[in-house]
């Protein structure tokens, strides 16, 4: 016994050792980035007019539309792009190097070829595949590229987690789009194919919002915060020196002659959401709304709780008198969650709460922290749907907005309250979203807004989603829409190995982690 605790204690010892030993070799290089910041709202060009008028038209007050479809979410940032005369500053989780991708990387470099400065802040965990293109538009004189959090190892970067595992947990989920500090375009979308509604891949259903005037600022100062904050870092000596080579056009030269590709062309050619903001004639509603948004620094475990944007939007929020309707691709809401439900179905407030479902998810972790909590929710009083794999037809589809896609996987993160304000951002009500990642979102006073995602849960979600009920101590999957029928009994998209995976991740301790 003796021989074997020492044994143990030897290779703690010695994993110790590889550990700071790899830390030390594999160290990121110094933080040498310069302080920079927003520009000033652009006076000249198209956009600038307008926006002045309407901001001088509204004081106090910001434009906001609604980014429900894909292909114009995608059409909206790369006509802004294009349309930018003075500064483009980006933040996203996930940029991938698909058609998607590529184009508006191509974007932000003709952008910078026009004198436009750009600024692209990413979190290195969604940058696979991409330091030649990141490293030859950070060589722009009129760009820069930086980094949060970035891994140590550019090959096989998941290695770095082996001994940098709590500071390369800790991630930026942000997402922003700010074109010349006038519009910026903000919520749950991050940039590749499957966000906008492209490619082989599973959509997932998304949401997003335009806005301009009195927001605007204040995205752009909380771009400014994360750009200048210890956990990022300049891209260049991390991805390395440009090469001769235009990698950024080679990148969107993969897909010319493609049938993606004249799809998106044909979407740009006939989008008319900044054409319409130009003119003043897009439909926004003029009304009030609040950024919430974490501290850079929680990427470094060195922000209380009282500081964390849960706790911020929970004091926004304030009291929930009558509804509380939640749309969360990732819900794993804990027994801290569950009470916290429980409490508000106590005081009188119907809850609802949208998820993705087995068949519909794409991270089987966190559907086994969520189906930990179904029974005691349910209990609760809280109603549960999950999103189905397949949609509804297109007809339902559209009736309600951002849930409608066949073969589609929930990732829109939102939630309606008393039918008077909604959340839109990228706040998932799971442990990583509260504790471990950065998040951001608007708080956006909107009767109209709040009432279609009221509307939506009240119609029974057209068809897309299952509602799950506990009959005799059992789950049970009902279609909303045909109550009459026969509801499943066994899980949608279950199968033995999916369901022993559940039951096992379940029992492990990992749920702070999801």
């Amino acid at each position: 016994m003796l021989t074997l605790l020492k044994y143990l204690l030897f290779s703690i010892a010695f994993i110790a050792v590889l550990i700071v030993v790899a830390r030390l070799v594999f160290a990121l290089p110094p933080n040498v980035g310069k302080s920079s910041h927003a520009l000033a709202p652009a006076t000249d060009g198209p956009l600038a007019r307008t926006m002045t008028k309407l901001a001088a038209d509204h004081p106090g007050l910001s434009g906001i539309a609604s980014l429900h479809n894909g292909a114009d979410a995608f059409a909206a940032r790369m006509i802004l792009a294009d349309a930018a005369v003075s500064s483009i500053d980006a933040q996203y989780y996930i940029w991938h190097d698909d058609l998607t991708g590529a184009l508006l990387l191509d974007a932000l470099k003709r952008a910078a070829d026009r004198g436009v400065r750009v600024r692209l802040l990413l979190d290195d965990n969604g940058t696979t595949g991409l330091d030649a293109q990141l490293a030859q538009l950070d060589a722009h004189p009129m760009a820069e590229v930086r980094l949060y959090n970035p891994f140590n190892l550019r090959r096989l970067k998941l290695l770095s987690y082996t001994f940098d595992f709590f500071r390369l947990n800790r991630r930026m989920h942000n997402k922003s789009f700010t074109v010349d500090n006038r519009v910026t375009i903000l919520g749950g979308r991050n940039v590749g194919d499957e966000y906008f509604g492209t490619g082989e891949v599973a959509l997932y259903v998304d949401l997003d919002v335009m806005a301009l005037g009195d927001i605007v600022p204040h995205v752009s100062a909380d771009f400014d915060t994360y750009w200048n904050s210890e956990p990022v870092h300049p891209a260049g000596p991390i991805v390395g020196a440009a090469g001769e080579a235009d990698v950024i056009s080679g990148l969107v030269g993969k897909f010319h002659g493609s049938d993606q590709m004249q799809t998106y062309v044909s979407v740009l050619a006939v989008s008319d959401t900044v054409s319409n903001l130009t003119r003043g004639a897009l439909p926004l509603e003029w009304t009030t709304a609040l950024l919430v948004s974490d501290k850079p620094a929680k990427g470094q475990g060195l922000v209380r709780h009282k500081d964390l944007l849960v706790t911020h939007l929970g004091d926004a929020v304030g009291r929930v008198a009558q509804k509380f309707d939640g749309v969360s691709p990732y819900f794993v809401p804990g027994t801290e969650g569950v009470d916290n439900f429980a409490a508000l179905e106590r005081s009188g407030v119907q809850v609802r709460m949208l998820t993705n479902s087995l068949e519909a998810t794409d991270v089987l972790p966190v559907h086994a922290g969520y189906a930990k909590s179904r029974k005691a929710l349910l209990k609760s009083g809280v109603r549960l749907f999950e999103l189905r794999r397949t949609g509804a037809p297109q007809e339902q589809a559209d009736r309600i907005g951002p849930f409608g896609s066949s073969g589609s996987s929930l990732h829109a993160k939102t939630f309606a309250v008393d039918g008077s304000r909604i959340f839109v951002g990228s706040f998932n009500f799971d442990p990583r979203s509260i504790k471990l990642n950065t998040e951001m979102g608007l708080l956006i006073d909107s009767e109209a807004m709040a009432g279609r995602l009221h509307s939506a849960f009240d119609e029974g979600l057209g068809g897309l989603a299952w509602e799950v009920e506990k009959r005799g101590g059992d789950l049970v999957w009902v279609d909303p829409q045909l109550p009459g029928e026969a509801p499943l009994t066994t899980e949608p998209g279950g199968n033995f190995m999916r369901n022993l995976a559940i039951t096992v991740i379940g029992w492990l301790p990992v749920e702070w982690l999801l």
